[in-house]
């Protein structure tokens, strides 16, 4: 397993607008085909996700309160749902506090979401249709 923060995912207010704000005001390539309920930009060496923060919130099974889910996580893409599993039970042990245990999910992917020592929500995921974030290359 090669060590890489694949996707940073930011849960916003208003998808549109934020598309709008990427993907013209700051020339974000986004990633086709079109989803209505998510965006994804391919960037040099990782990928910025959008997805409502009330989404991003239930899909990682954490209470969404405004004023408390800061909308924010990070995802490290694997190349296997076992290594999905490992990885995740290795964070696990060294401290990390579960909010979704690995399994296949509504998209058709498998991932599993915890917090990380300081509260940060990772992803830990794999994607069975394409390679997400840095090429495996270094």
């Amino acid at each position: 397993m090669k060590a890489r923060i694949s996707m940073i995912t930011l849960g916003v207010k208003d998808l549109q607008k934020s598309i709008d704000f990427y993907q013209k005001g700051l020339g974000f390539p986004r990633f086709e085909p079109y989803d209505d309920n998510v965006a994804f930009f391919t960037l040099n060496g990782t990928w910025l996700g959008l997805f409502s923060k009330e989404a991003l919130a239930k899909d990682a099974n954490v209470a969404f309160e405004e004023s408390s889910f800061g909308g924010f996580s990070l995802a490290h893409n694997l190349s296997s749902e076992e290594e999905v599993d490992a990885v995740f039970n290795e964070a696990v042990l060294a401290g990390a506090i579960p909010t979704k245990q690995p399994q296949k999910v509504f998209w058709g992917g498998y991932s599993g979401y915890f917090k990380d020592p300081d509260g940060y929500l990772w992803e830990i995921a794999y994607n069975p249709f394409m390679w997400v974030g840095p090429n495996d290359e270094g």
